[in-house]
């Protein structure tokens, strides 16, 4: 439905790599709307999770689109980008198609959410599903805390993964699926 507007680049960040570059999405307001759009339809959960900067561009926008449902975003950054207090930082470890790196979140930024009968659900977005190594540790990470909120301890739990843009015949749908359902907006071969 929106393949067209994607550009590829063989062989980056490395040889072997082909990197799907979701930025032209950004250059038609049309487009870009239907996309949110469909990124909403497929948002279930009022807390959403994504992965710096790219997750930031389709995740935010949810926040003011009428009946979305999202009321709050949770920022996953790479080290040194995210200041925390003591005790608020999560390091997570994920496993991505050219290398072992980590991300993080602050457990601050989830108890700013909502709880739905004593859960944070979370809809864990990102924009490319490919091996599902960091979507995978995101939500590992994320199922495996408890955080306070109003003097009470909640479980998070991750509700559904939600991607822009899924590599077919990859591993990443199946590796996901046992954890919760995946949906994705758009379909490309390797």
């Amino acid at each position: 439905m929106f393949e067209d507007i994607l550009n590829y680049y063989k062989d980056f960040p490395k040889e072997g790599i082909t990197f799907i570059d979701i930025i032209p999405t950004l250059r038609d307001k049309e487009k870009f709307a239907r996309i949110i759009d469909e990124i909403a339809a497929c948002t279930t959960a009022p807390n959403v999770a994504t992965v710096e900067a790219r997750g930031f561009l389709f995740a935010a926008p949810l926040l003011i689109r009428p009946g979305s449902g999202v009321e709050n975003v949770i920022p996953i950054r790479k080290k040194g980008k995210l200041p925390y207090s003591k005790g608020d930082l999560v390091a997570v470890e994920i496993v991505k198609e050219y290398g072992h790196d980590n991300v993080f979140f602050r457990k601050s930024d989830i108890a700013a959410g909502v709880v739905t009968d004593g859960t944070i659900w979370v809809s864990v977005h990102d924009d490319v599903l490919a091996t599902g190594g960091t979507a995978k540790g995101i939500a590992d990470a994320l199922n495996g805390i408890t955080v306070e909120k109003d003097g009470r301890e909640y479980p998070v739990r991750v509700k559904e993964f939600v991607f822009l843009c899924e590599i077919d015949g990859l591993p990443g749908r199946s590796l996901l699926e046992s954890i919760a359902p995946v949906h994705s907006i758009m379909h490309v071969t390797e």
